[in-house]
């Protein structure tokens, strides 16, 4: 992790009125091959005078820990000198400057670095192959920004640089940066490893905060980016003043602090540094924000200054990352022995020649501060400090090199070796430390992995406990956590709860993240967990509310042994058996004067049509099919029209004898007795023709209607052409309107049966039974459309049974002395008026 830049740190070079110490002397040592070091351990004493005491103490641990990394630089390159197998017989040297996180002090050292070896000029070139910098490597620095600004730098003279602690995921651009190396992970894989921490404890509704400055954007970023693609929702983001001295800084954090509360988390990310970390912290104390889980990274978990808070402990629980990394053997001996060298005077005497040997005009080592430190002050540092990246990288540049000159375990030779020369090395093989394996991976970081730490208080003092490690996978030890809720288990944090299976998510409010669950409506299906609505099954299936699955359609249409179908044909089969009792009670009385007057031969052809008529009701039961929808309508218009036909001889002959007697003479031959057939068969043949036309124009279909039922597909017929229809029926109507017309207004002498009042009634009650199944069978999409043609068949046969048919059999059985000439006298024989 990075540390935050301080504008109140001075560069030893800016101190050159200083006295050297001895202990800073040491930061500069020549050899065969070169190494930079950049490290941020300056401070500006005089401009600390007006701080306040965590900032004092903040400069203090930058110092500590600035130092503590040199000198394990130190340590690592001596004991590689010191090593009989590792680059034997070449001496490492080493320059180390303060960088004092400020990009311009930075870019001092880093410029002599490039330097040609020998001289202080940056020679001009327009090729570099041969071109030899003052540094073979470089060490450092250990923050993004800075290496933002060195990378760059450094890999347009391709000279390697190893960064102990810069994670930015912009430096992983191999392409941008060639020459950049670092032994630390990247923060694409501190983000994934916060990701899986949430995703465990479910914590979906959180809210995100980081220090304004390249760790904190670029970290906040790439959690964000990865928070969505795993169903975390993030309530609030923001950014807080990486420097808390700025005149707006208090507003900032006051504000983020509201946001935090108003968002009803309680699970808070924070990517910051130390100072932007505590100023947070102490603002959320101050202003009573409730306790939270706050999940941290290195960059202020294991801060002293963030610790040392008053009331630290009320904000809740503190969960977060650090690198996972080994400890360094024999530091903290080398250490110990080298500040009780400092304190020699043969230790002074040698650090007195090495700044005698110095170039007066190059920027110089000293420090002002390494005169006041002693090994008490730095001690309980050693312990947590990481030396080990640093350690870690000074031994891949000498593997590298060793690789490079090609050393044995016994003697390297003596040639030049230029900068580029090593990266191919440092790409493509791994290197030994101190029996651990490591490698550079395609964005040139080590993957070393985290630990999981949790701020444990015992009696008022705070251990970092690790509870879970990471690498790919996060596994974390739930019992060694205790949470700051009342049965210790973790809190929940959610904005929405997880919907059952069979319902979908609908957003609530203006954050997409909130929402409610619904249950999957009538036909619909639940598909996914993470799903924002619900799925429509195929049109052959369906689905109850809230269903997981889609199920197989059954047909749908009037079986056979339903109720109401039985009850209909039951119906039809009483209204044939009438039919047969009429027309065996006709056939019985054919030579009558009541049937003759009736149509004699003719009334047996419209009871046996009226018979078809009902028995085509069959058709409408059972399972359809295109053959039966189109034999429904003509059955029923060939039936009907063969039982009208037989009135209109009747109709015309009455209307001859009544309306006009001067011409009836002549004509009536045309309707009666043998030439009356000829009337009923031209009819019958029209429609024949009008079937032939219904067939063309668009006869009724199979129609599988999916949405009139939830769970059945309803098979029905359906009319293809309205018009087709309309020709088909229209016939009939216009046989009946005819015999209406004729038969309605005929007056008949007392004493006389009324052969037309029949006609009249059966005609009428055709129209209204009409009437209403038009506007049924029009609208009706269900399986009583089948029921409805049915009781339609049915009326209109019982109506003319009822009205024509009916009144006569009850004269000839219950009034048989009716039955005779006088009363029963054909319209043709009575004499005109």
């Amino acid at each position: 992790m990075q540390l935050p830049g301080l504008w109140l740190c001075l560069s030893f070079g800016c101190a050159a009125s200083l006295s050297p110490s001895c202990l800073s002397a040491q930061f500069r040592r020549p050899g065969d091959f070169i190494l930079g070091g950049l490290f941020p351990f300056g401070k500006d004493t005089v401009n600390l005078t007006a701080r306040s005491e965590p900032t004092l103490l903040l400069c203090e641990r930058l110092f500590t820990d600035g130092l503590i990394w040199a000198l394990g630089m130190r340590f690592a390159i001596d004991q590689i000198n010191n090593s009989s197998s590792l680059l034997p017989g070449i001496t490492l040297g080493y320059d180390m400057y303060d960088t004092c996180l400020e990009p311009l002090v930075a870019l001092q050292p880093s410029l002599l670095f490039l330097t040609r070896k020998g001289t202080t000029g940056i020679g001009v070139l327009c090729n570099y192959t041969e071109y030899q910098p003052r540094v073979t490597a470089v060490i450092g620095p250990h923050q993004s920004d800075l290496c933002l600004l060195t990378a760059k730098l450094f890999s347009s003279f391709l000279i390697p640089q190893v960064s102990y602690g810069a994670s930015s995921e912009t430096l992983s651009n191999t392409e941008l940066y060639p020459s950049f190396y670092r032994t630390v992970p990247s923060d694409k894989n501190l983000a994934e490893a916060v990701v899986l921490l949430l995703n465990q404890f479910g914590w979906n509704w959180v809210a995100t905060v980081a220090s304004d400055d390249e760790y904190g954007r670029g970290a906040q970023a790439l959690f964000l980016s990865m928070a969505g693609t795993n169903n975390i929702c993030i309530a609030f983001e923001g950014l807080i003043p990486s420097d808390v001295a700025e005149p707006n800084a208090k507003m900032q954090l006051e504000d983020t602090v509201r946001a935090i509360n108003s968002t009803k988390v309680n699970v808070v990310v924070l990517f910051a540094y130390n100072l932007p970390a505590q100023a947070l912290l102490e603002h959320s104390i101050r202003m009573g924000l409730g306790k939270k889980v706050w999940v941290g990274t290195e960059a202020w978990m294991l801060s002293d200054i963030v610790a040392s808070i008053p009331d630290i402990q009320s904000i809740g629980t503190v969960l977060g990352f650090v690198m996972r990394t080994g400890t360094v053997p024999g530091f903290q001996e080398y250490v110990a022995e080298l500040f009780s060298s400092v304190a020699q005077e043969e230790f002074c005497r040698r650090s007195k020649e090495l700044s005698r040997l110095m170039n007066a005009e190059v920027l110089d080592t000293h420090c002002q501060q390494c005169d006041h430190v002693t090994l008490r002050d730095i001690w309980p540092t050693l312990s947590v400090t990481m030396v080990q990246p640093v350690h870690v990288a000074v031994y891949s540049v000498a593997q590298a090199l060793h690789r490079a000159l090609g050393c044995t375990t016994k003697s390297c030779p003596k040639t030049a070796i230029r900068s580029w020369q090593l990266l191919h090395f440092m790409n493509t093989f791994p290197f030994e430390v101190n029996g651990q394996s490591f490698r550079f991976d395609q964005s040139h970081s080590t993957n070393t992995g985290y630990k999981l730490i949790f701020w444990a208080w015992r009696d008022g003092t705070l251990t970092y406990l690790p509870v879970g490690d990471y690498d790919q996978s996060l596994y974390i030890r739930r019992t060694q956590i205790q949470f700051h809720t009342a049965d210790k288990k973790e809190p929940t944090s959610e904005c929405f709860r997880r919907c059952e299976p069979g319902q979908f998510r609908r957003i609530k409010g203006f954050n997409l993240c909130c929402y409610d669950c619904t249950d999957c409506s009538e036909n619909t299906f639940w598909s996914s967990t993470d799903s924002t609505g619900c799925s429509p099954c195929p049109q052959h299936q369906w689905a109850p509310p809230r269903s997981t699955r889609c199920y197989d359609r059954s047909e749908r249409f009037l079986f056979w042994d339903e109720p109401l179908a039985v009850a209909l044909v039951t119906l039809m089969a009483l209204t044939a058996a009438l039919i047969c009792v009429t027309a065996l009670l006709f056939l019985k009385h054919l030579r009558t004067p009541l049937v003759q007057v009736s149509g004699g031969a003719r009334s047996l052809f419209a009871l046996l049509m009226l018979l078809l008529q009902s028995l085509s009701c069959c058709l409408y039961v059972g399972k359809p099919s295109a053959a039966l929808c189109t034999l429904q309508q003509l059955s029923y218009a060939l039936c009907l029209n063969g039982c009208f036909s037989t009135f209109v001889p009747k109709a015309l002959e009455i209307t001859l004898v009544t309306e006009f007697p001067r011409l009836a003479p002549r004509l009536l031959r045309w309707v009666t007795q043998g030439r009356a057939w000829l009337l009923v068969a031209a009819s019958l043949l029209t429609q024949v023709l009008l079937c032939f036309c219904h067939l063309r124009l668009g006869p009724d279909f199979l129609v599988a209607d999916y949405k009139s039922l939830p769970r059945e597909v309803l098979l029905v017929c359906g009319t293809q052409s309205w018009a087709a229809f309309a020709l088909l029926h229209g016939y009939n109507s216009c046989l009946a309107f005819l015999c209406f017309l004729c038969t309605f207004m005929v007056q008949t002498p007392a004493r006389r049966y009324n052969v037309a009042r029949g006609i009249t009634f059966a005609t009428l009650i055709f129209f209204i039974i009409w009437i209403f199944f038009l506007v049924i069978f029009a609208t009706l999409r269900t399986v009583l459309r089948a029921v409805t043609q049915i009781c339609t068949i049915l009326a209109t046969t019982l109506g003319i049974l009822a009205s024509y048919f009916v009144p006569k059999c009850c004269i000839m059985v219950f009034r048989p002395d009716l039955n005779t000439g006088d009363f029963c006298q054909n319209p043709a024989e009575e004499e005109p008026e």
